[in-house]
């Protein structure tokens, strides 16, 4: 994550080197910073301190839980911000306890990329205008955004609060992952009534004996399709359902994704000191952009890193 990024270390408390920060400031379209609320007022880096020699400056800060509030300054980490968004209350098994979508729901989606998009609408704002923004980005408040869809369909009467009996939560038997004979996966996303007729004809099953939409026949269905899954490998699928429209992929590891043909032929991964995923989204004008190779290891190299 940090590759290709330029690091200096400060001492912000140290007025040298404080100096030297407020002079970059001076010069910069954008700040970043994700202290608690009021540290970088009590270091003289505050919005106003720094809209003061650089009107045009975005200031964006970024939290769990927001600039305001009662929780302003309680700490917290990714898990905590998703369960107060009522995010985390939608994943994972019905009879279990909620899990943790890694943390890409709190700290990434919502904190991140909400955060470059206030910056980047703000930047263009003070492009017109020559003033600046303070951009407030909790994790809490993008996490709830991107819960916007299941709210609507909750208001229409279209999504229970029981896990694994909706739609886009596994409780669908046309919108979930199976286990395969080899103990790999694939996933299943025949959503569509003729996205799911392919993927009956490729599972041999008669249209007639398995409708779609008939959600007391949902749990029967999830039976019979990993029954058929369970009879083939997850690559044997993949070939069976590529170029359908069954919307039916294979389960892909981290050290498998950078060499499915598809993320090669599009450069989805980028080759430096190991592999790791490319910019993204891409511009008009980049040149091509070349296929990962695995790492060449002695034996005894490998083993070492394995230790």
């Amino acid at each position: 994550m940090h590759r290709g990024r330029a690091a200096v270390a400060v001492d912000l408390k140290d007025p040298a080197d404080l100096a030297r920060v407020q002079d970059l400031i001076a010069t910069a379209d954008a700040v970043i910073e994700g202290f608690r609320p009021g540290v970088m007022e009590r270091l003289g880096l505050g919005p106003d301190v720094c809209a003061a020699r650089n009107p045009r400056l975005v200031f964006g800060r970024i939290t769990g839980w927001g600039q305001t509030g009662p929780m302003a300054h309680d700490v917290g980490h990714d898990l905590n911000y998703i369960a107060l968004s009522g995010a985390l209350s939608m994943m994972g098994e019905p009879d279990r306890p909620p899990r943790p979508p890694l943390n890409v729901v709190g700290d990434y989606g919502g904190g991140a990329m909400l955060l470059v998009t206030g910056v980047l609408a703000a930047l263009l704002e003070a492009k017109s205008t020559g003033r600046g923004r303070v951009v407030d980005a909790a994790m809490t408040d993008g996490s709830a955004l991107l819960t916007s869809l299941f709210h609507a369909l909750a208001a229409r009467g279209l999504w229970s609060e029981a896990r694994g009996g909706n739609l886009l939560d596994g409780g669908a038997p046309f919108y979930r992952c199976y286990a395969c004979r080899d103990g790999r996966f694939v996933a299943v996303g025949a959503l569509e009534p003729q996205f799911y007729a392919a993927l009956l004809k490729g599972l041999d099953i008669p249209a007639e004996d398995a409708p779609q939409f008939d959600l007391t026949g949902w749990s029967g269905l999830h039976a019979r399709f990993a029954a058929v899954f369970a009879t083939g490998d997850r690559d044997d699928w993949a070939a069976r359902f590529s170029q359908t429209d069954a919307c039916v992929t294979p389960v892909l590891t981290l050290s498998e994704a950078p060499h499915h043909p598809h993320n090669v032929a599009r450069g989805t991964f980028a080759v430096g000191d190991g592999v790791q995923p490319a910019p993204a989204p891409r511009f008009d004008g980049e040149p091509p952009r070349p296929a990962p190779q695995p790492p060449a290891l002695s034996l005894d190299e490998a083993v070492a890193l394995w230790r």
